[in-house]
């Protein structure tokens, strides 16, 4: 897409944003989240933190839950209660850290919870059998019912966060109407996918096909040894997420942020949860999401998720909105940080839109 293109874009979404909210109060917001533009480059990677929380899982797993809440303009009355609460759902092997620029740019707009998936970043661990798909949606539908306990919510879930959203939706449809009124899915896909692509950011070697599931495998008996080889070859593995994270060349801030998060990933857990891709296939699912606002949104050079799964992601799902970022990899939530919030802006806007005609 040319820059003008692009731009051209970029402005008719935002007048789509504003003829969606049509009142003052839509304008006001709206100028509110322009003026926040720029403030993820702006805040040092994994600086932004809120005093933490513990939801406990059915299994007993802790999950370390951070909440960003919403705060009035000085001009307005503080309200009792956002109107909004949004949902942030991590992909495999990162942390909720990987959402630096959402949560930059929506601070104080939006009450925004975040959370790191089980076995991942400051949660605690989850035994093998526990290291499914199926277990991250109901830890959703948990994180939902402490944190949200009311009120209208909207999931935004990257990669495998999206897969745990599909996975609420199959477990808990009755949710989304009710209490789900809008989902963003990022990076992501509900079946079909390629293990093999998945992994290549964080195998120590060249694995492919059947033999990298054997590999994986034997790879995690010793999973303390490839830890060390991981570390130890940390060059390489900057070489691997630059190729297979991004799509164009990226701050080197935003690789090496990248790969501290895959670094501090247990290879016993990449191996644990690895299974999972190939087995998935809940594509029949996400028709329910069709009931609320829903934006698919993937890198047109998306190596690890292709951009083929996010349309067929957008063709299941009736009235959903597909942004293709144009060049942009798998970690389009850093890569294309701006047209990201844009989209989501509309998608809140949407869903407020769904809630104030309740």
């Amino acid at each position: 897409m040319s820059r003008v293109r692009t731009a051209l874009v970029r402005a008719a979404g935002a007048a789509a944003g504003l003829a969606v909210a049509g009142t003052a109060v839509g304008v006001a917001r709206r100028h509110r989240v322009i003026h926040r533009r720029g403030a993820g480059d702006l805040t040092p990677f994994g600086s932004l933190r809120t005093p933490p929380l513990t939801v406990v899982a059915d299994d007993g797993v802790p999950l370390h839950v951070e909440i960003e809440e919403y705060a009035a303009p000085p001009d307005q009355p503080r309200r009792p209660a956002p109107p909004l609460s949004i949902v942030f759902v991590h992909g495999y092997a990162l942390n909720l850290d990987c959402w630096h620029f959402q949560r930059a740019g929506y601070r104080g707009l939006v009450r925004s919870v975040f959370y790191d998936q089980r076995s991942h970043g400051r949660s605690g661990r989850s035994d093998r059998h526990h290291a499914t798909i199926d277990q991250l949606g109901a830890d959703l539908a948990r994180v939902l019912e402490e944190t949200v306990p009311e009120g209208p919510v909207v999931v935004v879930g990257h990669s495998m966060g999206g897969m745990t959203i599909v996975a609420l939706a199959e477990q808990r449809p009755e949710l989304f109407g009710e209490r789900i009124v809008g989902v963003g899915l990022i990076s992501t896909t509900a079946g079909g996918l390629d293990p093999s692509r998945i992994l290549l950011p964080m195998v120590p070697s060249r694995l492919g096909g059947r033999g990298l599931h054997t590999g994986v495998r034997a790879l995690a008996h010793g999973h303390r040894s490839v830890d060390r080889l991981r570390r130890v070859g940390r060059a390489v593995a900057t070489v691997a997420t630059d190729r297979f994270a991004f799509g164009d060349e990226v701050p080197r801030s935003y690789l090496d942020f990248v790969d501290e998060m895959l670094a501090a990933t247990p290879f016993e857990v990449v191996a644990e949860f690895f299974p999972n891709f190939r087995r998935l296939d809940k594509f029949d699912a996400v028709e329910v999401l069709g009931q609320v606002p829903t934006s698919v949104i993937c890198g047109t050079a998306d190596k690890l998720t292709a951009v083929g799964h996010s349309r067929k992601l957008h063709s299941r799902i009736a009235g959903s909105r597909l942004l293709e970022c144009e060049g942009a990899g798998h970690m389009v939530i850093m890569e294309r940080h701006e047209q990201v919030n844009a989209e989501l802006d509309q998608l809140i806007a949407a869903a407020t839109e769904r809630v104030g005609r309740r």
